[in-house]
């Protein structure tokens, strides 16, 4: 451990050197990489200064054990103790600050959730899971976007995809992908009895030209007329886009924008994203088989998390976090349930790292 956090003291100052030096702050691409690296190691560097320094206490304390001073040996013994479970704490602490980082984690991301088993009931749960996410992008002062949404005239949404722009917005969302399901009383429901209905979510980091290259010889666009729910036109002109990726079969449609040109511009963002992912997970199935974490792949067909109305909880069955504040939730403060479904990730990835070391 001391030797990992003297490297990463060395290369911490050998960056603070770098930024200092006229053709590094010159060199916008150099100083911009540079300046990352160096805020991502200063947590890091901050954590292991209070650790050392921790590590010279312990080993004066055991020096002094070594004495005959009695009283102050009394003394030791007690603060000892202390000391070495705080150690042994910020050490964990430390081991999950230098896990690899994932690349994607700063990204914007894209989200599609898609009504599954329900009907209408599950068209609805679409537009609160929408409603709770929206909230929380507030919450976190981002930005967002909606790229494509499949509107239906009960008020759901048979599909709705959107983009959250801010620092670290892949990061925090990355582990919502999967089977989301509601367990209440629709208001159709006469006889008062409690049905289940469900939603899929995708979290897509957003693809970057450098991540994927797209020939345009394997696009085919079609336009046509946008629709609204029952069919009625929204515009008279062809401003949708459908784009199908031939080498996938992979299809986005977009109709959102009056403009063909935005249409197809957010098409092409949803299509990039979903291609990262494809390639992603391709490379993460060849990297390692015991490295299936135990908060789940992300694999849209695994179910992560129920809400039951009737007895106002949610709970997280890849932790099993249950909490009985399902009102607040809705209203997006999941920021409990996301740090807690991150921890437990990171505890599982340190496993795994032990055991590949």
């Amino acid at each position: 451990m001391l030797e990992k956090l003297k490297e990463v003291q060395t290369r911490y100052d050998h960056i603070s050197q770098e930024l200092a030096k006229p053709d590094v702050i010159n060199s916008q691409e150099k100083y911009i990489a540079l300046t990352k690296e160096h805020s991502d190691l200063q947590p890091i560097v901050e954590k292991a200064k209070v650790y050392i320094d921790l590590v010279e206490k312990i080993n004066e304390d055991r020096e002094i054990l070594k004495g005959n001073d009695e009283e102050l040996i009394e003394l030791v013994n007690l603060e000892i103790d202390e000391l070495v479970e705080r150690e042994a704490n910020l050490q964990e602490e430390i081991k999950i600050m230098l896990l690899p980082k994932d690349p994607n984690d700063d990204k914007n991301v894209i989200i599609e959730l898609r009504a599954g088993t329900g009907g209408d009931e599950a068209a609805l749960f679409v537009s609160d899971l929408f409603r709770m996410y929206t909230k929380y992008a507030e919450i976190k002062r981002w930005k967002f976007d909606i790229l494509q949404s499949n509107k239906l005239g009960i008020g759901g949404f048979k599909e709705v995809s959107f983009e959250l722009q801010g620092q670290g917005a892949y990061g925090t969302m990355k582990f919502e992908s999967g089977v989301h399901r509601v367990q209440r009383v629709p208001e159709t429901e006469t006889q008062g009895r409690v049905h289940t209905s469900a939603a899929t979510v995708a979290v897509l980091p957003e693809a970057d030209k450098v991540d994927i290259d797209i020939d345009p010889k394997d696009l085919k666009i079609d336009t046509y007329r946008a629709s609204g729910a029952g069919g009625q036109h929204v515009n008279k002109t062809e401003s949708a886009i459908r784009i199908t990726h031939l080498p996938t079969n992979l299809v986005v449609t977009c109709q959102d924008e009056k403009s063909q040109h935005k249409n197809k511009e957010k098409a092409m963002k949803i299509l990039s994203s979903r291609l990262l992912a494809i390639k992603q997970e391709e490379q993460q199935k060849q990297i390692s088989a015991k490295r299936k974490m135990m908060v789940g792949s992300g694999d849209r067909s695994a179910k992560i998390r129920t809400y039951n109305f009737p007895q106002g909880r949610v709970t997280d069955h890849r932790i099993n976090l249950t909490l009985y504040k399902l009102d607040a939730i809705m209203e997006g403060e999941i920021d409990e349930i996301l740090n807690e479904v991150k921890l437990a990730y990171n505890m599982e990835l340190l496993k795994s790292s032990s055991m590949d070391n």
